[in-house]
């Protein structure tokens, strides 16, 4: 029996229905993740499947006695409260016992009859486990138990409000962007912690990495309408775009039948006096089905603002040290960037990232050792918490600086034009900051961003609350850009795709630095550490040099590594042809066997590459 049903539900909030007789159903085990567009109307489906609003037709259905938990993007939190007794109090009303045992046996002048009444409560209602399972959730969220709620930042809250909807273990799980402002250790352990659990999960997420790793179905809301999609993120993207390119033949050929239609219509006197009336009646209906099509939203089209390029040196540290009471941040810290490399940050919160940032652009004196910029540099900061913004502004004003106009790249473009860009209407765009959702405040600082001439960008994490079309244009922006890029995420799949080089934050101040992204530094971590824990022991008997020699490359090895490089790149170039010939316009236009040997053959592909790479590290790191 499933858990929850949709069917022929419709909601909607101006001209076009956000949901359009759409049809859901979610079962026992499922992990759902829910994919679309900003303001597509992603989360009004979550909280029509809560309760939290309710729908315009149709009907929505939960299974009787069913417990369903959300994490809201701005979740209502009982701001009296400490942190634990926050989490504690989703709970109900053992969860108030849990809260008051811990309250008591932290207090100095402790109540022991209290307690001992608390503790005989617990014992009879299996309360030791669900203080155990408080006390873990807050511990891998890294939540301080004992500090307030109130004055709690935004992402603190939402660390808050989904420690709340675990705690609860509910059969059904909404979370709504749950990665937003975690960390990237705390995200694994999410992911670790999704993946075994027994109830149903229906997730939204920009977070491509996460998405592939919990949802077994994907389930797309576009322009109203629910499309369902088993297996993984992976498959979904290859059979969406075959879909598209479908709609968009079937649209061309209506268009023409159309277009025919009229022009019969209005061939004259003697057509109209012979005129099948059948076929009048055809056209009317093509002319309605027409006016009721809701077309594809358009493409964000961004464009950066390139500034002069800086001189080869764009920054040299050189042994910087900083730190916080008794708390080190960064200690001797040495790193040279030179013009053109990509760089990504990477570390738990609080670890000191934005420290190091404010540090390497000069906006903090380090305690110790030296920071010293290259010539030329036109610094453009993305900062975490949008500070440039004024909410009191019209987007057209903060975006401009109050001008009508904006320079790109040695051309004039309306502000309003501009705006449109970025996906921002007329209406939009004269609107308040402070109206804004959190993707349309993040793709307006990025529009304020790119305006201003660069060739140092610096991207504060960049990827909150952005949709997944948008965070793809933003990569592709990215890899175009000339100049320097310094990048704090926690979006694996981004970090992977845009950087050469990582700076990790690794405890106690110290910061290793490797060459790739995440996925390349993750393998090089693996690399190093299971040799120290699979190798024997070695006898003491085996002279020092005998050991040395069992480490060096034999002949064939040795050939086998020097011809490995070419290989990759043979590979790689097949890959890359294959890949051109499949985002064709035309490609899914052939038969069908003809698609799948070319899809069977690029899964083959990566798999090789895969098997290429990973013995080029083994032989690698042999010699």
């Amino acid at each position: 029996m499933p858990f929850i049903r949709l069917a022929d539900v419709s909601i909607a909030f101006g001209i076009h229905p956000v949901l359009d007789h759409v049809d859901f159903q979610l079962d026992p085990g499922e992990r759902v993740g829910l994919i679309g567009r900003n303001g597509e109307g992603k989360s009004t489906l979550m909280k029509a499947i809560a309760g939290l609003i309710p729908a315009d037709s149709g009907e929505i259905w939960r299974q009787p006695g069913i417990k369903i938990a959300m994490l809201e993007q701005a979740p209502a939190l009982p701001e009296q409260a400490t942190i634990y007794e926050a989490v504690a109090d989703a709970l109900g009303d053992i969860g108030h016992w849990i809260a008051e045992y811990h309250r008591l046996a932290a207090s100095a002048d402790c109540d022991l009859e209290a307690l001992g009444r608390l503790q005989h409560r617990l014992e009879s209602q299996d309360g030791w486990r669900l203080q155990q399972r408080v006390e873990t959730i807050l511990s891998r969220l890294d939540l301080p138990g004992d500090q307030p709620v109130a004055g709690l930042s935004g992402g603190w809250q939402r660390r808050l409000a989904l420690a709340r909807a675990l705690a609860i273990e509910p059969d059904v799980l909404l979370l709504d962007e749950p990665t937003n402002h975690l960390d990237l250790e705390a995200i694994l352990w999410l992911e670790e912690h999704l993946q075994g659990f027994s109830g149903a999960i229906l997730l939204i997420t920009h977070d491509r990495a996460f998405l592939q790793k919990i949802a077994t179905r994907i389930v797309d809301l576009d322009r109203g309408k629910l499309t369902s999609w088993p297996g993984e993120y992976a498959d979904f993207l290859v059979k969406k775009a075959a879909a598209l390119e479908e709609e968009e033949r079937h649209n061309a050929l209506f268009d023409k039948k159309l277009a025919q239609e009229e022009a019969w219509i209005r061939q004259g006197i003697k057509a109209r006096r012979t005129r099948n009336e059948g076929r009048v009646r055809a056209l009317k209906k093509l002319r309605a089905e027409r006016a009721e099509r809701r077309l594809k939203p358009g493409r964000a089209k961004i464009e950066m603002e390139q500034s002069q390029r800086s001189g080869k040196l764009v920054i040299e540290a050189e042994n910087v040290g900083f730190a916080y009471e008794d708390k080190t941040v960064v200690r001797d810290f040495s790193t040279t960037i030179m013009r053109g490399d990509r760089i990504g940050l990477i570390g738990p919160n609080g670890a000191g990232k934005s420290t190091l940032l404010k540090i390497l652009l000069k906006q903090l004196e380090p305690q110790s050792g030296s920071v010293r910029h290259g010539t030329r540099l036109n610094i453009a900061y993305f900062d975490q918490l949008r500070a440039e913004l004024d909410p009191d502004q019209t987007l057209a004003d903060a975006v401009g600086d109050g001008k009508d106009y904006v320079d790109i790249n040695g051309q004039r473009v309306h502000i309003m034009s501009y705006l449109g860009n970025f996906l921002f209407p007329p209406a939009r765009a004269r609107s308040p900051v402070r109206s804004l959702s959190g993707g349309e405040r993040n793709r307006a600082f990025l529009a304020r961003l790119f305006s201003q001439p660069c060739n140092l960008l610096v991207m504060d994490e960049p990827t909150n609350d952005l949709d997944v079309e948008t965070l793809e244009l933003l990569e592709e922006l990215l890899a175009d850009f000339e100049g320097t890029l310094i990048l704090v995420s926690h979006d694996r799949a981004f970090i992977d795709n845009v950087v050469t080089h990582i700076l990790v934050f690794e405890g106690e101040g110290r910061i290793g630095e490797y060459v790739g992204g995440y996925s390349d530094w993750l393998a090089q971590v693996k690399q190093t550490e299971t040799p120290k824990a699979a190798a024997p022991a070695q006898p003491k008997s085996e002279p020092a040099k005998a050991q040395r020699a069992r480490k060096k490359l034999g002949y064939k090895e040795q050939r086998e590594l020097e011809a490995l490089p070419a290989q990759i790149e043979e590979l790689e170039n097949r890959q890359a042809a294959l890949n051109a010939r499949i985002n064709s316009a035309d490609f899914y236009k052939q038969e069908q066997t003809d698609v799948k040997r070319v899809l069977d053959e690029t899964r083959e592909l990566q798999g090789r590459l895969e098997e290429a790479y990973d013995r080029w590290n083994e032989l690698e790191s042999m010699s």
